[in-house]
């Protein structure tokens, strides 16, 4: 096994997740709205949709086929359409709750199926693992077992950084900050949506 290699790998994938991004986003603000479950729940989510993504960096592998650059871009500018528009709706909730028992819930914030689906969208992931992660496919002699353990250590990797994540909001954020950690990450949606779309247009144009 390549030692070196597979610690470059891991320590790519702790960059690559504790970066802020519109998964971080997402289950901060489940943690600080619903708690540790509904936060749990989505983290989940989004475990599953890299478990997807890597499983089509594997058919990639596998079959040598090479997807072409302006398809990875069309994907990760579908990613940004919905960031961006998770990013409005959370926003709007932030700004529309003024507290008030009598106002109407808003919608759940995140769970299970919104972590798999912004899990699916999310940009950088989308061109890690079909770009970046077949890179060090040469941790072991065999295929197969180099897919495996890469997706082990992503996995422990990104249920650990994640599961800090919701520690530490449920730790520091008392419910008066509730509505500005939702309003911030709302914010912080629209920004990496803003970007990601600028970044995939350019490419598109050039």
């Amino acid at each position: 096994m390549n030692t070196a290699l597979l610690l470059t790998y891991a320590f790519t994938v702790f960059l690559l997740i504790a970066t802020p991004g519109p998964v971080v986003a997402l289950v901060i603000n489940t943690a600080a709205r619903l708690g540790p479950r509904q936060a749990m729940l989505t983290a989940l989510g989004t475990n599953g949709a890299s478990l997807v993504l890597i499983a089509l960096a594997a058919s990639v592998i596998l079959t040598s086929k090479v997807i072409a650059p302006h398809v990875l871009s069309a994907l990760s500018l579908l990613g940004c359409l919905f960031i961006a528009y998770l990013g409005i709706s959370t926003v709007r909730q932030a700004l529309g709750s003024g507290g008030h028992s009598d106002e109407p819930a808003a919608p759940r914030p995140g769970g299970f199926y919104k972590g798999l689906v912004v899990g699916l969208s999310n940009p950088k992931d989308i061109l890690f693992f079909v770009a970046f992660f077949p890179q060090f496919i040469q941790i072991t002699t065999d295929t197969r077992h180099s897919l495996l353990l890469l997706s082990l250590v992503w996995i422990i990797i990104d249920m650990t950084i994640l599961g800090l994540y919701i520690f530490i909001t449920l730790k520091l954020a008392t419910p008066r900050q509730h509505r500005v950690i939702s309003l911030t990450s709302g914010v912080a949606l629209l920004v990496i949506a803003a970007m990601g779309l600028f970044y995939n247009l350019s490419a598109f144009w050039n």
